[in-house]
């Protein structure tokens, strides 16, 4: 990669990326939107797609730079000279068709079985230099020359959930000045110069309590037993396969959530905890009385003003919640409790409320080997999490009709090696349909189990929104 300009340092958080995708623990994120045209686009989709590409990576600079040197502790950035756009966008025609929207008493939509196949195997496809790290893969259907999906497919040193929403906002905005049809359409684009943004250690102090370190290094280095209650799949094994199923509700469903939310005085996010805990608990073997759940937030809101809400990079802390089965899914009662999802919510925002104080990236720093320490060593051993609800919010399309627009959205992940066994991953749409993309790693999770608590997540929150 001498070849290449240098940027500058792959920060820890980032680092712990290009190590899991360096020994395969962990590929890749995709963020897909659905776009309608108006009638007044009459080219290809294609060309609208690549001509808004080229606009998207000038703006961006992190989609022009790779990581180099990733299999050592002192990886670096460099910037690609030139991007080859038939190499990283891929066109295919849909088997299925884009989903017919739902009746307004609906309460669920018909899965994008298309979208599903294409995000199952870009999940399982590593990137490989000195290509970028990141494509874009384009669904078209026949039957409607106006829409299509697009999915990004993004290395997580590069990005975020939330850079997957900057991208198509940015995505959004330049298909938008792209009616005229006498411009150009490109097929290479040369990089921006201008630099990438910062890592989120050289803007924020990411401060360690001395009860936090304490608690954590006591636990990491003295005492941490096992708990035998516990549920977290099977023991840690390379190399990841990732299933993905998508799950998606309506507009009317998702109103009647946030409605019955606000009641409650409780969150999307918390309920669906609370409720994916719940499915769980029913379909585990009734020895195990809890579950452990992570969540990741958005640091954006407290980074000085050089990063934007719509910046692109990696700017995230975690939440860590648990659950017991006597409490949130009791043999003798059939009642919600709404108790829990209020619990979930205020563990969300006390969080939220140390403005990024007390996270689990900020104790990266006493990593000395990120492969080794992070990944290669817990070969074998159980993990510590079960599943993971990451809710990278709504995403608003207020177009004008006669111009473009997004539709319905899907935020997903590859399964995790060493992380939690299920991967839950939420965004809602500019349609107002809410999808969850359910991920996790074959002969990690068994199918069926899978299957089951979906079917009970969705059968609880169709009752609790009254459908």
């Amino acid at each position: 990669m001498d070849q290449f300009e240098k940027l500058r340092p792959v920060g820890r958080l980032e680092k712990y990326s290009t190590a899991r995708h360096q020994v395969g623990f962990y590929l890749n994120l995709a963020v897909a939107a659905t776009y309608k045209l108006p009638k007044s686009f009459t080219l290809p989709v294609e060309d609208y797609v690549l001509r808004a590409l080229a606009s998207v990576i000038a703006q961006h600079p992190s989609l022009s730079a790779i990581p180099a040197a990733d299999e050592t502790q002192d990886p670096y950035f460099v910037r690609l000279p030139t991007i080859d756009l038939d190499k990283v966008v891929q066109f295919t025609q849909r088997e299925h068709g884009i989903p017919k929207d739902a009746p307004l008493e609906s309460g669920e939509i018909s899965p994008d079985l298309d979208l599903e196949v294409l995000l199952q195997k870009e999940h399982n496809t590593p990137f490989v230099a000195p290509n970028p790290y990141w494509r874009l893969h384009v669904l078209v259907d026949k039957q409607d020359k106006h829409r299509f999906t697009a999915a990004l497919i993004l290395h997580h040193a590069l990005g975020d959930g939330g850079s997957g929403k900057s991208f198509h906002t940015s995505f959004l905005r330049a298909l938008q000045t792209q009616a005229a049809s006498d411009v150009e359409t490109p097929h290479s684009v040369t990089s921006p110069e201008n630099p990438m943004l910062p890592n989120i250690e050289e803007i924020h102090p990411m401060p360690l309590s001395l009860w936090f370190l304490a608690k954590k290094i006591f636990q990491a280095k003295v005492y941490a037993p096992r708990d035998p209650a516990l549920w977290t799949g099977s023991k840690i094994q390379p190399p990841t396969s990732t299933r993905v199923r998508l799950v998606s509700f309506s507009q009317g469903m998702v109103e009647q959530l946030r409605k019955v939310c606000r009641q409650e005085r409780t969150t999307i996010t918390a309920l669906l905890q609370t409720v994916y805990a719940r499915s769980l608990f029913k379909h585990i073997p009734e020895r195990y009385s809890k579950l452990n759940c992570t969540g990741a937030f958005s640091t954006r809101r407290f980074l000085p003003d050089v990063i934007k809400e719509d910046s692109m990079g990696v700017f995230v802390a975690d939440i860590e919640e648990s659950y017991t089965r006597s409490i949130v899914a009791p043999a003798d009662s059939t009642v919600f409790p709404w108790e829990e999802a209020r619990r979930s919510r205020q563990t969300i925002q006390d969080t939220l409320d140390r403005k990024g104080a007390d996270v689990g990236p900020n104790l990266l720093k006493f990593v000395n080997n990120f492969q080794e320490e992070l990944c290669l060593s817990r070969v074998g051993q159980d993990r510590d999490k079960t599943f993971e609800v990451s809710n990278i919010g709504v995403v608003l399309s207020t177009s004008a009709p006669d111009q473009p627009s997004i539709q319905g959205m899907a935020f997903s992940q590859c399964a995790s090696v060493m992380g939690n066994a299920i991967g839950v991953s939420v965004v809602t749409g500019g349609d107002g349909c809410l999808v969850l993309a359910i991920s996790w790693q074959e002969d990690i999770v068994d199918d069926e189990l899978i299957d089951a608590s979906i079917q009970s997540s969705r059968d609880e929150l169709r009752q609790l929104a009254g459908y």
